[in-house]
């Protein structure tokens, strides 16, 4: 059996091909210092999303596999401003980096990522939740942002 690529490759690829254009490709610098010191805190702010999503899903000891079914629906903490915070911190340290480096062909990984998750991984989870808490799940879809 083939093994699945999960989102956290994506991530780390992006990471990578955004280091390898800054160093190999520097096609056009467009954010300048100081201004490109703003990645620093969407690095940050990404991080920490992260870290607080990560954290709910070790507390409620349920599966962050967008393959498998969850056994727990959470919507607490930071999962009351986004249903998926992972892929929006994820996100938000991509662009961080790209800022930071300020080069435009580095941009073109974030965008690379969302599309990934909102194409592939984001349908597949909600098709789980919906299937596994059904109604419960349908209203809380309704309350709270895809991203944010």
């Amino acid at each position: 059996m083939v093994k699945k690529i999960l989102p956290p490759t994506y991530f780390y690829l992006g990471l990578i091909f955004i280091v390898l254009t800054h160093f190999f490709f520097p096609i056009s610098k467009i954010i300048f210092f100081p201004f490109n010191l703003l990645g620093i805190i969407l690095i940050l702010l990404g991080t920490a999303l992260n870290l607080f999503a990560w954290s709910h899903f070790i507390k409620n000891n349920t599966t962050q596999n967008p393959h498998k079914q969850p056994s727990k629906f959470i919507q607490d903490g930071v999962y009351k401003l986004s249903r998926n915070p992972m892929y929006l911190g994820m996100l938000a340290i991509l662009f961080g980096v790209s800022v930071l480096f300020g080069d435009l062909l580095s941009f073109l990984f974030p965008i690379l990522f969302l599309i990934i998750m909102n194409w592939f991984f984001i349908p597949l989870e909600e098709k789980n939740m919906e299937k596994q808490f059904g109604k419960k799940y349908r209203e809380y879809k309704n309350k709270v942002g895809r991203w944010i």
